[in-house]
């Protein structure tokens, strides 16, 4: 019942974010946000149904099989929940009304509103168990217009500084970089349209889709702490390095193959291309971390040394 309530009060602030994953390739990715969440307290479910419910102590079955009732468990509700929940309703509807309000506001309030009530119910012990989930969702809710400029501008301009560095190792190709624009000279002759590094190819959408992933990935592998950290912060430098490999490429097929290859399917194409190579290096990142310490106990019993006593055997 809270949960449908919480649809049918936030109905159109979930429209809209779903209007945007269909409409905007950028945060297509957002379908698959709410399914990791649900993976991850999938992951969790038995400490949480232990926390929610406890075995009844009178109804235990002879021969160690579950006892057949269950009893309510270690969770209490926490009425500060309560309080947030009302101060993230006064915040979604400052919101609305103002006309200084933002959109991106309104859906983090949903967020917002889904932590209250869990803490509400459940207390500490079970938001605890279930936070990383809920603040996951974050991912999903695309940025403003505005930011989401500001950060591709950067990104694009070191990728189109890069790309013309590396372009201009080509024998008899002279490439200058103007912003996010490369103008190309090959073999004396200016090549037109000059190469403009598109919001497209910012490498933003790797970014983001691949931050998400990071956490994920983070929180599921059974690792050290300090790995994880490492994990996690190196999603952002390989994003932009796939993205520099992707610019690079496309100039070398614009300039050697024409201007056909550099678009439609061809472009498409060397878009999805990039996510093998992220994925690559990740895993190589992974492995590298895992095979940089032995654990102790696994190094102790190499030196074991066994020695035979005279006369045995």
């Amino acid at each position: 019942m809270i949960g449908g309530l919480l649809c049918l009060v936030f109905r159109h602030e979930i429209a809209r974010v779903v209007h945007l994953w269909i409409s905007d390739p950028s945060w297509s990715h957002g379908f698959l946000i709410p399914l990791f969440s649900l993976y991850f307290i999938n992951q969790r479910r038995e400490r949480i149904l232990e926390l929610t419910y406890a075995p009844d102590p009178l109804a235990e079955i002879a021969g160690g099989r579950r006892p057949e009732r269950l009893q309510p468990g270690q969770t209490r509700p926490n009425y500060l929940g309560l309080f947030l929940l009302a101060g993230v309703m006064g915040f979604y509807l400052f919101n609305v009304i103002s006309p200084s309000g933002y959109a991106y506001f309104r859906s983090l309030s949903v967020i917002g509103a889904l932590g209250a009530i869990v803490f509400f119910l459940g207390g500490w012990r079970l938001i605890a168990l279930t936070w990383l989930p809920i603040v996951f969702l974050v991912f999903a809710v695309p940025l403003p217009r505005r930011c989401f400029v500001a950060l591709t501008m950067p990104m694009r301009t070191l990728a189109a500084t890069i790309a013309t560095a590396l372009l201009n190792m080509l024998d008899g190709l002279e490439a200058t970089c103007s912003g996010v624009v490369i103008d190309i000279v090959y073999q004396g002759r200016t090549l037109e349209p000059a190469l403009d590094v598109a919001e497209a190819c910012s490498g933003m959408r790797l970014l983001m889709a691949f931050l998400a992933l990071g956490v994920a990935m983070a929180y599921l592998h059974e690792r050290r702490l300090w790995q994880r950290v490492v994990l996690l912060a190196s999603t952002v430098p390989i994003a932009i390095f796939c993205n520099i490999v992707r610019v690079t490429v496309t100039g070398f097929l614009y300039v050697l193959a024409g201007p056909g290859y550099t678009q439609g399917i061809y472009h498409d194409a060397l878009g999805l291309a990039m996510l093998p190579l992220a994925f690559g290096c990740y895993g190589f990142l992974a492995w590298f971390l895992s095979s940089l310490f032995v654990e102790e106990d696994a190094g102790q019993a190499r030196d074991i040394i066994v020695r035979r006593r005279r006369g045995d055997g």
